[in-house]
């Protein structure tokens, strides 16, 4: 079995010790020699490697941990590189929320405004990775699962390509819901997938080859959702409409009126409410008696982000050829996409990475159509990050479902770019020195 390097990078993220649970328990078929946690914010992470170094030796797993604020230490001859960014921390992801506000949309760290500015902060830092890793580790794989991945992987991978599988906890999450909806006694589960990153539909569940989901459509669903986003009762009239069950972000399309309200009325952002939930975990964290993921790590909203994030490696590392959903390029997948579009798709998972598995006979004018509409924007994001492209960042908002309107549009872009500037050195030429 190989002895691998794990890069984690971002590793002062809260989440780090999940991610690294998920190596512990499936030591049996992983094992890796080091960790090398790498982040620029040392006292968060001292404390979270702290924290990591209890676990390993509780658990008696001997992997070096090394703490570096250099990408090329931490990159160097990895086996995988993990990825999970925040550029400009939270106070960032919080300017993102509540700038769209005052021109009565959207703010939200993955679509719309926001998730666009999330996206041109976020974008230049992946492919600098992904440029070191080409020199640095040219076997690696790049698991990228800062947000929003699947735009970040869109621009990545159609610009300079590289080992990059996009990531979400999403998915997974969806897919275990899904299984609730088995009759009892049901020997074989499959599902139909499709969509894009946070834009995604579970649109048949087979019980022993019997597609289950339509019948329960026709009666309605109370779909739980994720625990970051606020939710809505899905009655029958909408999910027989659009026709399928919808990741907890199409909260954000299916009500947009409704969702805006929301945030203009809340007293604090979702951005606000993370940053009280880290700063009570890294308290927690630091306490010597500590030696597992405290249950409080569920309320920042990463459910199954170490199962998801490790069962690919270890899918890949072991040649498991199992099926994951994950974010990568169509290849033909759906037949309605182009093939260099990045979409969320189920892959078969094996030593050569993902290969997209073919959705036959897909038909359902509203998914696709929304689905184009969103890779449009996408595409026109990952323009304007890559290249610090003024017209395309204002075309991407301009075609984006949730905003539309020229006056807010131009209007959130200006103020977003300059409370982004020294995030910004493609839009900001002058921060780059």
């Amino acid at each position: 079995m190989r002895q691998l390097k794990i890069a984690v990078i971002g590793a002062g993220s809260t989440y780090t010790p999940e991610l690294i649970n998920g190596f512990i328990v499936r030591r049996a078929e992983l094992q890796a020699a080091a960790f090398y946690l790498m982040d620029i914010d040392r006292e968060k992470l001292t404390i979270v490697a702290g924290l990591v170094q209890r676990m390993l030796a509780a658990s008696n797993d001997g992997a070096r941990v090394v703490l570096t604020a250099s990408l090329d230490e931490a990159i160097a001859d990895a086996d995988y590189v993990i990825a999970q960014i925040r550029v400009g921390k939270l106070d960032a992801r919080i300017r993102d929320e509540k700038l769209p506000l005052q021109f009565g949309l959207l703010g939200q760290e993955t679509t719309g405004a926001g998730g666009m500015m999330k996206a041109l902060r976020t974008i230049p830092a992946i492919m600098d990775i992904a440029a070191r890793m080409k020199r640095l580790a040219p076997r690696a794989w790049l698991i990228n699962f800062s947000n929003p991945s699947g735009l970040v992987a869109e621009a990545v991978l159609n610009t300079i390509g590289g080992k990059l599988i996009g990531l979400c906890n999403g998915p997974i999450n969806m897919v275990r819901e899904v299984q609730a909806l088995l009759p009892e006694g049901t020997a074989h589960f499959d599902y139909d997938f499709v969509g894009l990153n946070h834009l995604c539909w579970i649109t048949a569940v087979y019980a022993d080859g019997r597609d289950v989901l339509q019948e329960r459509l026709r009666s309605g669903l109370n779909v739980k959702g994720l625990q970051n986003i606020p939710q809505m009762k899905y009655d029958a009239a909408l999910l027989q409409a659009t026709g399928g069950i919808p990741i907890s972000y199409l909260n954000y399309y299916y009500f947009r009126d409704e969702q805006v309200k929301k945030c203009q009325q809340a007293v604090k952002t979702r951005g606000e409410i993370c940053q009280e939930i880290e700063a009570e975990l890294l308290r927690k964290y630091q306490s010597p008696d500590l030696k597992e993921c405290p249950p409080e790590l569920a309320k920042r909203g990463g459910a199954l982000y170490s199962e998801a994030a490790v069962s690919i490696i270890n899918a890949i590392e072991n040649d498991k050829n199992e099926v994951h959903v994950v974010d990568v390029r169509n290849q033909g997948a759906y037949a309605f996409m182009d093939p260099d579009d990045v979409v969320e798709v189920k892959c078969r998972i094996n030593k050569d990475g993902a290969t997209p598995v073919k959705l036959e006979g897909f038909d359902n004018p509203f998914i696709i159509g929304l689905m184009r509409t969103v890779k449009a924007y996408e595409k026109l994001a990952a323009r304007a990050a890559v290249h610090g492209d003024y017209q395309a960042a204002l075309a991407a908002l301009l075609v984006h479902p949730l905003i539309g309107d020229y006056f807010k549009a131009k209007g959130v872009l200006d103020a977003m770019l300059e409370a982004n500037r020294e995030f910004l050195p493609q839009f900001f030429p002058e921060r780059a020195e």
